[in-house]
């Protein structure tokens, strides 16, 4: 094999895994944009049933009321509020 050519072989070679390294996606770990809520109490008094949420990181709270109606559909209400 002729030096020379083996040379620029060698030296093609290095200029493309440069480029596909430089080129490639870099591996990125993906944020939990999700809050993740902690139950911290139910309750429920005849048809009525609401529960509480707690989110420790963004320190809001969700409280969520259903109430089933004579049709058997439950209609859900919640609100959040953002804890002092």
């Amino acid at each position: 094999m002729n030096p020379r050519y083996f040379r620029i072989t060698v030296v093609a070679l290095l200029a493309v895994l440069l480029m596909a390294v430089f080129l490639s996606p870099l591996a990125k770990s993906q944020m939990q944009a999700a809050p993740s809520y902690i139950p911290i109490g139910v309750s429920s008094t005849g048809n009525t049933s609401t529960v509480w949420f707690h989110e420790p990181y963004s320190r809001q709270a969700l409280a969520c009321q259903t109430v089933t109606t004579a049709a058997g559909l439950s209609n859900i209400q919640c609100v959040t509020t953002k804890l002092p």
